[in-house]
């Protein structure tokens, strides 16, 4: 699949992959500041963003359509900075074509499997009736309590007008929620890879936990972790200076 992309900047080649719900936008702030050092390559992921939507939906896809990318882009070792979903297609890709890696970093997530939880979220995106709203403002109002307001925020980024009057989202909705329980699938249990990674973690997340740090070192043994204090899930959002400054350092 031809990945949708905006590519920032001069240098070594950064490739960055966001999460579930998400678009390339989210990092835009952040590649910005690493365009004075490196290449960006901000993607959109299949079924998110700008790029094509399918009925296809998986990390071994997923690990395919960048390779797809580099070789489209005559990439040949690169950089990639994977946040949530998009970490774990960057995890899976650096196993399958590590000649392909320069560095990795994880943003947020681990290698071992994740039990669904997104049902709130989909919950509260399938009962929305876009027909009805005709503004983001009025999305806001629709979603009501259930969802706190800075995941509300981050998933009206992706409503955008289809035509005049209607609103629709840039997601692919239906196979997402379809294929749901796959993206808390986690690496083979041989699956390995030697190279310089760096995985971040929220403070206040509970995604990467201590206790997981034995499993990123069996798959990852050159593996460094980083805390980000205060943060949580999207520590990117919530404090971009410490992770500007931590990507820079580790690829410096």
């Amino acid at each position: 699949m031809k990945l949708w992309s905006q590519v920032l900047g001069e240098g070594p080649n950064l490739v960055i992959m966001h999460g579930l719900f998400g678009m390339s936008d989210n990092w835009q702030s952040l590649a910005k500041k690493w365009a004075s050092d490196f290449r960006v390559h901000l993607l959109d992921m299949r079924n998110h963003g700008r790029s094509p939507q399918s009925d296809e939906f998986s990390y071994e896809l997923m690990a395919e359509d960048l390779l797809e990318y580099l070789e489209d882009n005559n990439l040949t070792k690169v950089n990639i900075l994977g946040h949530s979903m998009g970490g774990k297609v960057a995890m899976l890709f650096s196993v399958f074509h590590p000649e392909k890696v320069a560095a990795l970093i994880v943003a947020d997530i681990g290698p071992k499997a994740y039990r669904p939880h997104h049902q709130e979220v989909l919950e509260a995106l399938e009962n929305l009736d876009l027909s009805s709203v005709e503004s983001r403002k009025e999305a806001t109002e629709a979603f009501g309590p259930k969802l706190e307001f800075g995941v509300q925020q981050f998933l009206l980024k992706n409503l955008y007008w289809e035509s005049k009057g209607k609103l629709a989202w840039r997601f692919n909705l239906p196979v997402l929620a379809r294929e749901i329980i796959k993206v808390g699938d986690s690496l083979a249990p041989n699956a390995f890879f030697d190279g310089p990674v760096l995985f971040l973690r929220g403070g206040d997340s509970w995604y990467i936990k201590p206790k997981d740090y034995e499993v990123i070192y069996e798959h990852f043994p050159q593996a460094e972790i980083e805390t980000v204090e205060g943060a949580g899930h999207w520590l990117h959002a919530q404090k971009p200076d410490e992770v500007y400054n931590l990507v820079k350092d580790f690829l410096s």
